[in-house]
Formats: C-alpha cells, sequence, structure tokens
C-alpha cells in the first residue's frame, strides 16, 4: 500500500519546485496498539473501533523548501484527494513555540486498494506538509520530548521552545530571501 499511495502523491505534485522529500509509512503493530489503548481522562477507551477511528495508520509526508511551498504543495494536493480533515497545527498561543505543520487526513482512492485483501484496509491516511525547519524540530522533537523517558523539566522545555523559535525565524528568513531572490526572478522571467 504504501508504494502505490507514495508515486500517487508524488503525482499529484509532479512538476513542483522546492519538495525535498516525498515518504510514506505504514504505522508500526506495536504503536497502533499503544494508541488503540488510549483511554480518556475518565478511564474509558479512547477508540471504540480503532480500526475505523485511527486515521493515521497510514502517514505520507511532504518536506518542502519555503513557507510559500507549503501552501503551493497543499492546493495541488486538494484538487488530486477527497479531504476529510484539514488542520493548520500550530502553538495555542501566539506568544508559544512548538509544533507547525500542515495536517490532512484524506480519502486513499479506492483504485489503490489492493483487490482480494480479506484484512481490513484503512479507507483514509494522514498528510503532513512541511518546510524543512518544521520536520527537523518535529523529529527531534518527538525523540527528546514526546518519546523521553521522563517528563522534561522547566528548563528542557525552554530549550525545546527555544530551538522551535529558531527553526519559526529560519523559515521566515529564508522565506524573506526567497521572496527576493527565487518568486521575483521567477515573475521577472515570466
Amino acid at each position: 500500500m504504501e508504494g502505490p499511495l507514495r508515486e500517487l502523491v508524488i503525482e499529484a505534485i509532479e512538476g513542483a519546485e522546492r519538495v525535498d522529500s516525498v515518504a510514506c509509512r505504514a504505522k508500526s503493530p506495536d504503536r497502533f496498539f499503544a494508541k488503540a489503548q488510549k483511554t480518556n481522562e475518565d478511564g474509558s477507551n479512547k477508540y471504540l473501533d480503532p480500526l475505523v477511528e485511527i486515521q493515521d495508520q497510514i502517514g505520507a509526508r511532504i518536506t518542502v523548501f519555503y513557507l510559500k511551498d507549503v501552501d503551493t504543495i497543499s492546493e495541488r494536493i486538494l484538487k488530486y484527494f477527497v479531504p476529510i480533515e484539514i488542520q493548520n497545527k500550530q502553538p495555542a498561543n501566539d506568544y508559544e513555540f512548538g509544533y507547525f505543520g500542515e495536517h490532512f487526513v484524506l480519502k486513499i482512492p479506492d483504485d489503490i486498494l489492493p483487490d482480494g485483501v480479506d484484512d481490513p484496509i484503512p479507507e483514509f491516511f494522514e498528510l503532513q506538509i512541511k518546510t524543512l525547519f518544521q520536520h527537523a524540530w518535529s523529529e527531534a522533537h518527538h525523540d527528546l520530548g514526546y518519546k523521553s523517558i521522563r517528563a522534561l523539566t522547566a528548563l528542557e522545555n525552554r530549550k525545546v521552545a527555544f530551538t522551535a523559535a529558531q527553526a519559526w525565524g529560519a523559515d521566515r528568513i529564508f522565506q524573506e530571501l526567497a521572496d527576493e531572490l527565487v518568486y521575483q526572478t521567477s515573475q521577472d522571467l515570466g
């Protein structure tokens, strides 16, 4: 499933400039089981039907160079796939720094679903579109913060926020430079 889905995502963005990578993966059985076992604050199961409700059993990611490229790729994806959910993930408050990224839950097109498989196959996949800096920060944070062997201290949380601010700033500076050197040049040639 990952191969055909990755190929379809690549086809959807064919010809787009400044795409660094396209990745697609299935959630590991251990990670799926751990997520399926999550409970709400009252102790009830978070997922009553995990095979249907967990929408990131298959995940894809497109990594692009600049912030404007996120918008360009998002537009192409929405012309190609049926969206179930769209989220612009960012910190809750303007004065905080943390995770940024465009997340989509998209319907898997019927024509790439394998025939004759008795096991349940997810109907949806999650697609994340991020800049290189958003991706780098989220990967490191996932490893050091989200998967940490203990709760982070106040100082460690500040360090995580500082690195998020640096990634946020780098994205903006590179976008400003791209506006002057890449996008302006493209318009001048057109």
